[in-house]
């Protein structure tokens, strides 16, 4: 089969090669001898495979590996007892491999493709979305009612937690760099949208009444002590990830001071040992998506060979939405 693989880690341009290597066998690491094995349609692309071609994130295989952690396609086969069948179209979460034109997921993340989404949305709903619904509902305690600022709320986690926060039934403002991106965020179902380079936290104290519930933050850098000092009494602030290129630090005196809190919603690590939890979030992610509030928003997509071209929209922080590899 056709797959992309990181052969060295020297970034993005030269990282990357189109090759072609044996099917995977109907087994997962994460659950040995109980792998669905998928005809992949679509595959998403994350910032952690950017970090990848570079040996920078925290999951480091032993060079040449077929990147790719989620993919949307059909399925070939299944163990028994599995939720999905052959044949059915499914959403994945694979781990490694993703990036091929076939790939093996385990059960326990394997969920049908709710109707009216495509194989590119459903390439980018498990990663961003269970994501969302974990920093927003588990880690957040966000309540129906509550007012949610959303940085980076054009990408593809943004534009999930928009959609995953009013299906929890709270109000959302967003914050982005680019009139382009003000647009997709309001179509991605935000309430208020401000710029980056506006008065962003005045915005968001006088949209919230003098402070907002939860900041969910996959940017770091800067951002963060606005972004604390636009929390009410009581507030949450999120951290999901540094997109931004530099981890920021904070005087927790801070906190103190002002009853407030720092969450981390770290996900993949809090999940991978728990399929249960997989389970209850892709159910409740799968209910959403049935009911029409989450829809992946899709930017730009690319042929499985244009795969460098994919990372370097991440790298120079032009995505908006999911960037996703089309394989079939």
């Amino acid at each position: 089969m056709r797959a992309v693989q990181i052969t060295e880690l020297t970034g993005p341009d030269t990282a990357l090669a189109l090759v072609d290597v044996p099917e995977p066998e109907a087994s997962h690491p994460m659950t040995p001898g109980r792998g669905v094995v998928v005809e992949v349609e679509a595959a998403g692309v994350s910032f952690p495979e950017l970090l990848q071609t570079r040996g920078e994130y925290q999951l480091k295989p032993p060079l040449p590996f077929v990147p790719g952690s989620e993919v949307a396609g059909v399925v070939r086969s299944a163990p028994p007892g599995a939720a999905v069948a052959p044949g059915d179209r499914v959403a994945a979460f694979c781990g490694l491999g993703g990036w091929a034109e076939v790939a093996v997921a385990p059960e326990h993340f394997t969920f049908p493709l709710p109707a009216g989404l495509d194989a590119a949305q459903g390439a980018g709903l498990i990663l961003n979305y269970h994501t969302a619904w974990f920093a927003l509902a588990l880690r957040g305690r966000l309540a129906a009612g509550e007012r949610v600022l959303v940085h980076g709320a054009a990408g593809g986690v943004g534009t999930a937690a928009l959609q995953v926060a009013t299906g929890l039934g709270a109000r959302t403002l967003a914050v982005v760099s680019s009139d382009e991106k003000a647009q997709v965020a309001r179509e991605a179902g935000a309430d208020e949208v401000v710029r980056s380079d506006e008065d962003w936290k005045a915005a968001a104290q006088a949209w919230s009444d003098g402070g907002v519930d939860v900041v969910l933050d996959p940017v770091g850098g800067d951002r963060m002590l606005d972004s604390l000092r636009s929390l009410r009494a009581g507030g949450r602030h999120v951290v999901v990830g540094f997109t931004g290129g530099s981890i920021p630090e904070v005087r927790v005196n801070r906190l103190l001071l002002s009853n407030i809190e720092v969450v981390g919603a770290g996900w993949g690590a809090y999940v991978m040992g728990r399929p249960d939890v997989v389970r209850e979030i892709g159910a409740e992610v799968g209910r959403l998506a049935e009911v029409g509030v989450v829809r992946p928003v899709v930017g730009a997509r690319f042929p499985l060979e244009a795969a460098a071209d994919a990372l370097r929209v991440l790298d120079r922080r032009r995505a908006i939405g999911k960037v996703v590899l089309e394989v079939a």
